[in-house]
């Protein structure tokens, strides 16, 4: 393991989805999405682009879309997910925005350096994330943040705040009480102490069934819910190695904790425009965490889902006419 973020770490243990030729229909001719009609389709479509820069020696993969000069929309995703969890997303909102999503070291298709080449904590992940952001020209940017993006995009925040226009929040606490008391009974152990015994229950978040789980916990759409989504997510953890890094990265999540009372100060005293979209049976983070949202910051923007941690995958199109309609007033 990584002794430079243990030593860093604070240690604040207070707290894881027949056949048509059968039927008498007539076949019409260069019908649907085809010829010009497709190509015009293709033209009004954003393109998406899959890029990657060299950052601190490590190579950064992100997606990128949208106008060059427009206002910059920065999607920080959760664990075990990458950019990949904001395919849809993307294209919607780079019809005006310019869009970046990139993969934190260790996942997607970002490189994943060894624990004696990278410090896997939070602090330094956000510092890299904002030196990817000016590397890439983003001076100044709304925030999405989703589960491993809030501490990343609070710290960002808290480092530049004048950088910041705006921050969506996506099932993503910065209280204590908005966590699952069922979650933190099995970090505490491993907070505490780490060890083969506490680490155990730690290794259960990397299998399979807890990835999936993490999908179609709490939907009321699973026909919405794409397989892709899970199985990219694991073949990105089940790579040779990837479980140490996991292992680090969630041994420090106990930093972010300790950090909740600054980022709640700069919420409180700061009060940028927040939008709130929030799937409400989060097996991880709670409706408490929102309330205690919108108590540090009382006008915002708050719409909740029936759906889980993962709620861009069945309630998209609704998200996504809420984050519209919220850049539209708050960006400018």
């Amino acid at each position: 393991m990584n002794h430079r973020s243990r030593r860093g770490s604070a240690t604040a243990g207070a707290i894881a989805l027949a056949s048509i030729a059968a039927l008498a229909v007539p076949v019409l001719p260069h019908i649907g999405f085809c010829g010009s009609a497709e190509a015009a389709l293709s033209a009004s479509r954003p393109v998406v682009n899959h890029k990657a820069i060299k950052v601190r020696g490590i190579d950064v993969a992100y997606r990128e879309a949208g106008p060059a000069s427009g206002p910059v929309v920065l999607l920080l995703h959760g664990f075990p997910s990458s950019s990949h969890m904001f395919r849809n997303l993307i294209p919607v909102l780079a019809e005006k925005y310019r869009v970046i999503a990139p993969d934190y070291p260790g996942f997607g298709h970002s490189g994943e350096p060894g624990l004696d080449a990278f410090d896997y904590s939070f602090a330094s992940l956000a510092a890299l994330i904002g030196d990817f952001t000016q590397a890439v020209g983003a001076k100044s940017y709304t925030l999405y943040m989703q589960d491993y993006g809030g501490p990343v995009g609070f710290r960002l925040a808290l480092a530049n705040p004048d950088r910041v226009k705006g921050l969506i929040v996506q099932n993503a606490t910065i209280h204590a009480e908005g966590w699952n008391p069922d979650v933190v009974k099995q970090f505490q152990p491993f907070w505490k102490e780490r060890n083969a015994t506490s680490e155990g229950p730690i290794r259960g978040f990397l299998k399979p069934e807890t990835t999936k789980w993490q999908y179609t916990h709490g939907t009321t759409r699973p026909e919405r819910l794409s397989p892709d989504a899970w199985t990219h997510d694991q073949a990105r953890l089940d790579r040779p190695g990837n479980d140490k890094v996991q292992l680090q990265y969630l041994w420090n999540y106990q930093d972010n904790v300790a950090q909740y009372p600054a980022w709640q100060s700069y919420l409180k005293s700061r009060q940028p425009p927040t939008l709130v979209v929030w799937g409400k049976s989060d097996p991880f983070f709670t409706m408490a965490g929102v309330d205690a949202l919108k108590a540090l910051a009382p006008k915002a923007e708050v719409h909740l889902y029936d759906a889980g941690h993962f709620a861009l995958e069945t309630h998209g199109d609704e998200m996504a006419a809420a984050i519209k309609g919220f850049l539209a007033k708050s960006v400018r």
